[in-house]
């Protein structure tokens, strides 16, 4: 793509080179290289990737090493001229000035909605694409406005937290989910927060959006870019332009996000949590311990008759997938391995089947069908994930044998996937099981390391009173 033989793009544009013109196929294709163009790049190493694995299919064993290589250089080159140069250079083209459009024509208000929802991208896993259109950026403007917008929207979502944190500061459970997440966020990665709390909890995400505007908005104000691209937040400041106090502007933004999210979180928080939180005070009014009765619209119903549902001194959690049981730190994702999420255990599975632990409800089932929140019949809440960054499949290969609300037995079939698929387009398979939201008063002992199946008990949690 840069070779010696092909024309200089940028010579080109300025029209100081000659360009060979070769006609293939009545089309007229100019021999010009791909300086700076980062998503053609990209386009083409998935195109190369999926030639090299097709033609390592069909050609026949015996030539296998000498065609195969040859037929996916020359297919590969053949479409890099006459597809995926040209669709590439409009995409990046064509992204870049919407971006620069929107940033010009739009003013403060293009600004506020980019670094306002950029965290809403990062959920659904395909925020990586905004690393070719920041190289794009400086390849065609030399400065990186997106950057510092990212950089604001993610200490945002980091406010969030640290408002949630302040909201349940007594709850140890919160401490130990909240602060390794918000550590995580001062280095840019804000996966841990999002999936762990602001998601979970819902107002947490609106809080941070909110706080993330605001900082998109000193951004605009400021004229803060940045001279490169892949750190934000405490190691971005090195990136920051420095002309007109960028450093400073840098500090400015980062402190406004951050205190909007804190601030929005917290207001956000006062209103938003009150309807779960009293509701257990409500069913406490309605019933009579002493007469065993509930009164509803106006008349009393027998309640005696309901056994309350005791709480085991130990519960029991089977194993949800058959293959090789191995302790939650051996998993390779430092979010499951670290415990971000909560402690558990994690399954290496030989065959693409989950099934429940335990007899309980499916709370949901997630949109792409790689994972499934869980509550047993006693409460205790868990969250499978099928593979690390199995999100980016968007539900392919999956399928989901329950739906949200379904009742469960232990040993059920959940979800089934296609694990050699999966595995071939390059994803680990390994199926973490979570506890997210252990009681305090509980404790977990995970089982370390043996084989699974769902006669073979993987955790047990235990009761800690007394």
């Amino acid at each position: 793509m840069l070779s010696d033989s092909l024309a200089n793009a940028y010579s080109a544009a300025q029209g100081t080179v000659e360009v060979t013109t070769l006609h293939i196929f009545g089309m007229g294709v100019d021999l010009v290289g791909f300086q700076g163009g980062i998503i053609v790049a990209l386009l083409m190493g998935f195109v190369t990737a999926k030639l090299d694995l097709f033609f390592e299919k069909k050609v026949p064993e015996v030539i296998r090493l000498l065609l195969s290589p040859l037929l996916t250089t020359l297919v590969g080159a053949l479409l890099l001229f006459t597809v995926i140069g040209p669709v590439g250079r409009g995409l990046s083209s064509g992204i870049t000035n919407g971006l620069v459009w929107m940033t010009q024509n739009l003013g403060v208000f293009g600004y506020a909605v980019f670094s306002g929802l950029q965290q809403l991208v990062v959920i659904t896993g395909l925020h990586h694409i905004f690393g070719a259109i920041e190289a794009q950026l400086l390849a065609d403007t030399g400065r990186n406005f997106i950057n510092p917008l990212m950089s604001v929207a993610i200490i945002a979502q980091g406010g969030a937290v640290l408002g949630y944190l302040l909201m349940h500061r007594k709850n140890v459970k919160t401490r130990e989910l909240c602060i390794p997440s918000f550590i995580s966020v001062l280095f840019g990665i804000t996966e841990p927060a999002l999936f762990g709390i602001n998601l979970r909890y819902r107002f947490p995400i609106i809080g941070g959006c909110i706080g993330g505007a605001l900082g998109g908005i000193v951004v605009y104000l400021t004229d803060l870019a940045a001279i490169g691209f892949g750190t934000t937040v405490v190691p971005g400041i090195a990136l920051a332009d420095p002309s007109n106090h960028g450093y400073l502007n840098y500090v400015i933004a980062h402190g406004i996000a951050i205190t909007g999210g804190f601030v929005m979180t917290l207001a956000l928080g006062r209103f938003m949590e009150k309807a779960p939180e009293e509701m257990p005070a409500a069913a406490a009014a309605a019933v009579e311990p002493d007469s065993g009765r509930t009164e509803e619209n106006g008349r009393e119903e027998d309640f005696g008759r309901q056994e309350e549902l005791e709480v085991p001194e130990e519960e029991v959690f089977f194993g949800y997938a058959k293959g090789e049981l191995i302790p939650m730190e051996e998993v390779k994702d430092d979010t499951f391995a670290n415990k971000v999420l909560g402690d558990g255990a994690a399954i290496i599975p030989s065959e693409g089947k989950v099934y429940a632990p335990a007899d309980g409800t499916i709370i949901s089932v997630f949109d792409t069908k790689h994972a499934v929140c869980f509550a047993s019949s006693f409460g205790t809440e868990i969250l499978i994930h099928i593979g690390v960054d199995t999100v980016n499949l968007q539900g392919k290969f999956f399928t989901a044998r329950v739906k949200d609300g379904d009742v469960v037995k232990k040993g059920q079939l959940m979800i089934e996937f296609e694990k050699e698929q999966i595995e071939k387009a390059g994803y680990d398979t390994v199926i973490p099981m979570i506890f997210t939201d252990l009681p305090e008063e509980k404790k977990l002992e995970p089982v370390s390391s043996g084989k699974a199946s769902p006669e073979t008990r993987v955790a047990i949690v235990r009761s800690l009173k007394g």
